[in-house]
């Protein structure tokens, strides 16, 4: 029976830790806004201040932890994510201020950036080279599906409360995630594997699509990337639609309860439709990410962000039709963020190789909390200040439309050459 490459054994587990993400924290984290609002009071700004805390954190992480990835791997990174994040939800379940509250959930996002995406991609990206969008495709699926448990993290929260609910959450990341991390490999090299699990002479390269030829070229380094635009325009196109992804996985749980008058409940099975369309999505990608272009798919998703949340914005401007548009929300924003979501790290690598990928990404971050800050405290702010979400949804979904000329400008840089010719 032929082997199954180990690579894709990571990919499963990938798959689980995402899905344990997606469920606890990213998916779930507008259950907890509205709940915390009624409960504590505290304000939409003040709680999306909570996002941009996890997010700021990202940034200032993400240098130290690409360079750190890049030279010892993500094997050891990711165990102490999985180990630092239960201990965040549990301080989160004792919180009783604010202040507090930010505390915690400083702990959580600390957490959940080192098991989160971006060590997980980087372990990945070692592995793939001609199935690389398939595989980070395959992993996403675990974030997705995570959004298929935000009813049963809604039912907790409502049944139980959110303190309950959030030292549960705690004991299962580290029960779950401790196995699933101990999966996860650093260079296949070190094991006697090779990329993609080809033994050939010939590189895996020539299976990718537009690859040019590796003859006396090499990958960029870090500081050769940033050198060029293709870096700078796939950032800002990446963070402008963050501004959406960001601003919806905050707010849009509390939008359609204050706005459209739905429970709690309702608006997590919304967000679950979303989330089966995500699934969709990444299947789609899953299919032509590594036959297409990325850089247009990922153009042509932007436009359906941007079309997604103004079906959201104005879901009750049109009466008869708030069902329809809000199907239509989750549609378009699920199916674009499940097809361009895992291209954003497989087309840097496509663009500047394996060798310094992890600080590539990382100092990409700087650049990305824009839009992970951006979105959800335009969203607040405007919200607090004129009563509901259409002036800052509006103003976010414009900015998505705007990021898709960003993709369409950022062509494939020429490789540098190699000492040797």
């Amino acid at each position: 029976m032929k082997r199954i490459f180990y690579g894709w054994w990571m990919v499963g587990a990938g798959c689980g830790l995402q899905f344990l993400q997606g469920t606890l924290l990213l998916q779930a984290f507008g259950a907890y806004v509205a709940v915390l609002r009624d409960d504590r009071g505290w304000s939409k700004t003040e709680l999306a201040g909570a996002a941009a805390l996890h997010q700021v954190e990202a940034a200032i992480l993400g240098p130290l932890l690409g360079w750190f990835l890049d030279r010892f791997g993500a094997r050891g990174v990711i165990h102490a994510g999985v180990l630092v994040m239960g201990a965040g939800f549990m301080l989160l379940s004792m919180t009783d201020s604010l202040l507090g509250f930010y505390g915690a959930f400083l702990v959580v996002a600390v957490g959940s950036s080192l098991f989160g995406f971006f060590p997980l991609n980087v372990a990945l990206i070692h592995w793939f080279e001609r199935s690389r969008a398939r595989a980070l495709s395959s992993m996403q699926l675990g974030l997705a599906l995570g959004g298929l448990a935000v009813p049963l993290v809604a039912l907790s929260l409502a049944s139980f409360g959110w303190r309950a609910t959030a030292f549960a959450s705690g004991l299962i990341v580290i029960a779950a995630g401790f196995p699933l991390a101990r999966v996860i490999r650093n260079k296949p090299e070190n094991y006697g594997e090779t990329v993609d699990g080809i033994r050939a002479t010939v590189s895996s390269r020539a299976f990718v699509a537009d690859a040019e030829p590796k003859e006396s070229t090499r990958d960029f380094t870090a500081r050769e990337a940033l050198r060029t635009p293709a870096f700078w325009l796939l950032s800002l196109g990446h963070g402008f639609a963050l501004f959406v992804v960001s601003a919806v996985s905050v707010h849009a749980i509390t939008h359609m309860k204050e706005g459209l008058g739905y429970s709690i409940e309702q608006a997590s099975l919304v967000i679950t439709l979303q989330t089966l369309f995500q699934i969709g999505g990444i299947g789609i990608g899953w299919w032509i990410g590594d036959r297409f272009s990325k850089r247009l798919l990922s153009a042509a998703c932007m436009l359906g962000h941007m079309a997604g949340l103004l079906c959201l914005t104005y879901a009750n401007a049109y009466a008869g039709a708030t069902g329809a548009l809000v199907i239509g929300y989750a549609a378009l924003h699920g199916t674009a963020w499940g097809l361009r979501g895992p291209f954003m790290q497989a087309i840097r690598a496509d663009y500047f190789g394996r060798s310094a990928i992890g600080m590539i990404l990382g100092l990409s971050f700087m650049i990305l909390v824009i839009g992970q800050i951006g979105g959800p405290m335009i969203a607040g702010v405007l919200a607090d200040a004129t009563g509901d979400y259409r002036a800052g949804f509006t103003t976010l979904a414009l900015l998505a439309g705007l990021g898709s000329a960003f993709f369409l400008l950022a062509r494939r840089p020429a490789r540098p050459r190699s000492a040797i010719a």
